[in-house]
């Protein structure tokens, strides 16, 4: 089908109401799902995690997934970086004229995948149509509420020196991807996103122990970015070994050629977990009993001195600074 999205299905007459009907709710619809101006929901008990998000990739569709389904693992991994099982989600859609139909369907069919698969819902949403040329294709925004989990509470302030600094999977491997589906190098690798919701590997990990001082999602910036930040709210040290950082060949090829570093390309299934040293065999464990975290690893330690810096442990036993990256970041991802 060549349908393309018109200014009409955000005019809000029949066409918006097809357009509702015909996909949103063909493929989002659930028990809690609303036609009206807000959803009623259950109010679990405890506390809850609230996160909210914006989508904007180029190109929406890349290997691994589209922003579609980016939308949702981007929000159910903010929360689950809070401890938070996520439970309800709402979504805003920015669709410019010209958009293909089917295209649109390709995207909602993949939120609704991946919704399935953490098993929350979206129970409500919103729908604009920008004119030709005032957006690029397709704009998501999500945002998520989550049910604490009792006893947990990582935070960016509570990584303390004798810390082991852990990542959930291999990383650079989305920024890399989104850099190769520009097309914009001519270079030809196989490399998939890492494009994945990370609740159940972080539910069995605080199944195994609450004792997790910091979980952040390595996304725009990748794990150099939050190491620094963390360094910063907690005011360590953080010590990292190069050799003991995973990346996959395919990935380091492609940085090698281009200059790039893989700590500083994002990262859309893989979080950087800061936990006590006795703590790590069963981290790991836990981790590494999913497919999306089985390359799951110890890459450093948190340390009194160097506050505030991040210290690399080159492959050839020197040491040096991991620099820290000024302007406009490669690829920029969103």
């Amino acid at each position: 089908m060549n349908e393309r999205i018109t200014l009409a299905h955000g005019a809000g007459g029949i066409q918006t109401s097809q357009l509702i009907g015909g996909l949103f709710e063909k493929y989002l619809g659930g028990p809690h799902f609303t036609k009206d101006d807000a959803a009623v929901l259950p109010s679990p008990q405890g506390q809850l995690a609230m996160s909210t998000d914006g989508f904007i990739v180029s190109p929406a569709f890349f290997p691994g997934g589209n922003v579609g389904k980016l939308s949702i693992c981007g929000t159910v991994n903010d929360l689950a970086c809070m401890g938070a099982k996520p439970l309800y989600l709402t979504c805003s859609f920015i669709i410019e004229e010209g958009f293909l139909y089917d295209d649109l369907e390709r995207v909602v069919a993949a939120m609704a995948e991946t919704v399935n698969r953490v098993g929350c819902e979206i129970v409500a949403g919103d729908t604009k149509v920008a004119g030709k040329g005032q957006a690029d294709g397709v704009f998501i925004t999500t945002t998520g509420v989550g049910a604490l989990t009792p006893g947990a509470a990582p935070a960016g302030s509570r990584a303390r020196p004798g810390d082991a600094v852990l990542v959930t999977g291999d990383v650079g491997r989305h920024g890399c991807t989104i850099l190769l589906a520009r097309n914009s190098f001519g270079i030809d690798a196989d490399v998939t996103s890492d494009c994945a919701p990370l609740w159940a590997p972080v539910r069995d990990m605080l199944a195994v122990t609450k004792d997790i001082h910091v979980i952040r999602d390595a996304t725009r910036g990748g794990v150099g970015t939050v190491l620094y930040e963390v360094a910063g709210e907690s005011q360590v040290g953080i010590r990292l070994r190069r050799a003991d950082v995973p990346v996959k060949d395919e990935v380091r090829g492609v940085t090698g050629m281009l200059g790039l570093d893989p700590l500083y390309l994002a990262c859309e299934g893989c979080m950087v977990v800061i936990c006590p040293q006795e703590k790590v065999p069963a981290v790991l464990e836990a981790l590494r009993r999913h497919p999306e975290t089985k390359d799951a690893a110890q890459i450093g330690t948190v340390t009194e001195e160097q506050k505030g810096r991040v210290v690399v442990e080159t492959e050839v036993g020197g040491e040096t600074l991991l620099s820290r990256p000024t302007g406009e970041l490669l690829p920029r991802i969103c």
